[in-house]
């Protein structure tokens, strides 16, 4: 005011009309200008209440239901829920769990699994940063996951627990695991594994027994007391044949025992024919034919037939691959039917074999042989790579015996053994792997294998070293590459406690994954004439049914894509089985183990009272008041800016239209 005064009253010669409008212009530019210099700001005070969390967990499976554990379960989450002290003390947060943890008080008990320690470990996550106080409500019987008393130690809060459902403690005999392959050869042994445990004080004998298909393969007296609780039985069961067989495995029940339910476990093995049947042609006796067919059926799983040349080709169908001893003209029909058949071959040389008919009726090598005798002796191609022969050996190999000439490999291929002949390396094969369009050979070049087989005993005092080798060549040969453009993944037996899926993955006919196909699943259940459509789902990289809905049942199913002649076929089963119905029992110790190590107590569901009571009593979680301090500037500096560029325009203004200096 005070310069405003000297400006306008003091030194202006403004007429009087305007002055006071002029100075009121001028003093509000220049008190704002002083006032964006000053900055003057005010101290805001907010204050609120935070509340510590109380998480209450809900078991929400269905062992529950075996007792009165769920109407116990029930009552306490509405003792806990309509208490309005704890309401007024606590921010009060339900989850029911059973695999997973769920955001919902909801109770169905209808979860087929129980992971406590899963669901401790959600709720660390979201609440580790606050004072939070958990409550479980639960059996204490955990089917998934890692052992929630151990886990527990790990807690940074209390977790009080309550144990629903009945305590008492019955003598029980029960089938833990049951362990089989998932799959057995025919007229092999395939393994049963099962582990037993029991409850109780006193000594106590029962008669285990195994069926396959209904039919009882074994039977084996076990005893079991308060200091010798568990066993382990391991058996072997013969496949005697082919398909998908049940198998249940049970346990004679204990006078008065009240849980029988786990006294019976199923399961199933797939025996399939994976026999792989070889022909040998040839039109001579040797003794090479009878070491390849004694090293070949070494394996169980393979046949060796032996055939001349002229044998009816229809006898030939159900061969998976064929080594052709010496060929001859004799030859030209099987090499014939092998060519329709596209089915591989190892074709194996000597001093016999017919050169220029060889030549002439394939395209994988050839030889312009000197019709001389001569010795070859192996050399180890350490570095090669088709499969593993890291473990063979060739030490005090004698030579083989093959005719001498130009060798020439017209396909790409690689050598397991190089030739030497008389110390120096011929840079040529003695055995090689050919490939070309999927198909797959073999050649040797030299006879009298034999006695390879004979010094190999003769080193080891066992076959073990050459039959490894000419299996895991046969192996190679017999086993099919070619891609298709519809396959299946699925398994053939589903407990039925685990995620039963089926994906598929489809290929254009450039063999590029699809992702634009309608593919859908046909399932079928003759015992009950169920019948379904589900249509796959495009996940990342392939396409998914879910089965978990499926009763337990035997299935026979179709995939098929929209628009292509592709169509895949297959069998499942769904086991029934829960492993929620194994417990009757509360394990109330293992949950009080879990409250102690958290610093909490064990109650019952008639003490939920004094649970809450306690939770209102402790003082770690009294609600606390907290203040924010907000620094306020007074004035607003974009409005006071415009304040003071809207009184400088207008006292300019003014003067200007008035003609003032």
């Amino acid at each position: 005011m005070a310069i405003v005064f000297y400006q306008y009253y003091f030194r202006s010669n403004a007429p009087g009309r305007y002055k006071v409008v002029l100075a009121a212009c001028r003093l509000l530019a220049v008190f704002g200008i002083f006032l964006l210099l000053i900055n003057p700001e005010f101290i805001r005070y907010q204050f609120e209440e935070e509340k510590a969390n109380l998480v209450l967990l809900l078991d929400n499976s269905s062992s529950l239901q075996l007792s009165d554990a769920a109407e116990q379960s029930e009552k306490v989450r509405e003792a806990i829920a309509g208490n309005s002290a704890l309401s007024a003390r606590f921010r009060i947060s339900s989850f029911s769990f059973g695999e997973n943890l769920n955001p919902s008080d909801s109770l169905s008990f209808t979860e087929k699994a129980t992971n406590i320690s899963k669901a401790l470990a959600a709720i660390e996550e979201v609440y580790s940063e606050t004072a939070t106080a958990v409550v479980i409500v639960t059996d204490g019987n955990q089917t998934l996951g890692e052992d929630y008393e151990f886990y527990g130690k790990n807690q940074p809060w209390p977790v009080y627990a309550i144990a629903v459902g009945d305590t008492t403690q019955f003598a029980d005999i029960r089938i833990d695991q049951l362990n089989v392959n998932k799959y057995a050869f025919l007229k092999n042994k395939f393994p049963v594994e099962v582990y037993l445990s029991y409850q109780g004080e006193a000594a106590v004998d029962s008669r285990m027994t195994i069926a396959l298909d209904g039919q009882n393969v074994y039977s084996e007296k076990v005893s079991l007391s308060n200091t010798g609780n568990s066993k382990v039985v391991s058996t072997l069961i013969p496949a005697s044949s082919v398909g998908v067989k049940r198998i249940r495995v049970a346990l004679s029940p204990l006078s008065g025992e009240r849980n029988t339910t786990n006294n019976i476990r199923n399961s199933a093995v797939e025996i399939i024919d994976e026999k792989t049947r070889v022909a040998i042609i040839s039109d001579m006796l040797h003794p090479d034919i009878g070491a390849l067919k004694k090293a070949i059926e070494s394996n169980e799983q393979r046949e060796v037939l032996i055939f001349k040349p002229n044998v009816p080709l229809t006898t030939l169908d159900k061969i998976n691959l064929f080594m052709l001893y010496q060929p001859t003209p004799s030859f030209r029909g099987i090499y014939q039917f092998i060519e329709t058949k596209m089915a591989n071959k190892f074709t194996i040389t000597g001093t016999k074999t017919d050169w220029n008919f060889l030549n002439g009726i394939q395209y994988s090598f050839e030889k312009t042989s000197f019709a001389q005798s001569e010795d070859v002796s192996p050399l180890l191609n350490t570095a090669f790579s088709l499969f593993d022969i890291s473990g063979f050996s060739t030490t005090h190999f004698p030579p083989l015996e093959d005719t001498l000439g130009d060798l020439l490999i017209t396909k790409a291929s690689e050598s397991i053994f190089g030739q030497e002949i008389k110390g120096v390396d011929t840079k040529e094969p003695l055995l090689t792997i050919i490939e070309n369009d999927n198909r797959k050979e073999a050649v040797l070049f030299g006879e009298n294998i034999w006695k390879w087989r004979v010094q190999s005993f003769r080193n080891e005092q066992s076959f073990k070293n050459f039959d490894e080798l000419i299996g895991k060549i046969v192996l190679y040969l017999a086993s099919d590459t070619q891609r298709d453009r519809l396959s299946l993944d699925y398994e053939n037996i589903y407990q039925g406690n685990t995620e039963a899926v089926l994906t598929a993955a489809y290929f254009d006919k450039s063999y590029v994954f699809d992702p634009n196909a309608t593919i859908s699943l046909f399932l079928q259940n003759d015992s009950t004439n169920f019948r379904s459509e589900i249509p796959m789902l495009l996940m990342s990289g392939y396409y998914k049914a879910d089965l978990g809905g499926l009763p337990a049942g035997q299935y026979g199913f179709n995939v098929r894509v929209k628009g292509e002649n592709l169509m895949k076929s297959g069998n499942f089963s769904i086991l029934d089985f829960d492993v929620e119905q194994q417990y009757v029992s509360t394990d109330y110790r293992k949950l009080g183990r879990l409250a102690s190590a958290t610093n909490a107590q064990l109650y019952f569901p008639e003490k939920t009272n004094d649970m809450i009571a306690e939770l209102l009593s402790d003082e770690q979680f009294v609600p606390i008041q907290k203040s924010n301090q907000n620094v306020v500037p007074l004035i607003d500096f974009k409005i006071l800016l415009g304040l003071i560029v809207a009184a400088l325009a207008a006292e300019w203004f003014i003067r200007k239209y008035n003609g003032l200096i």
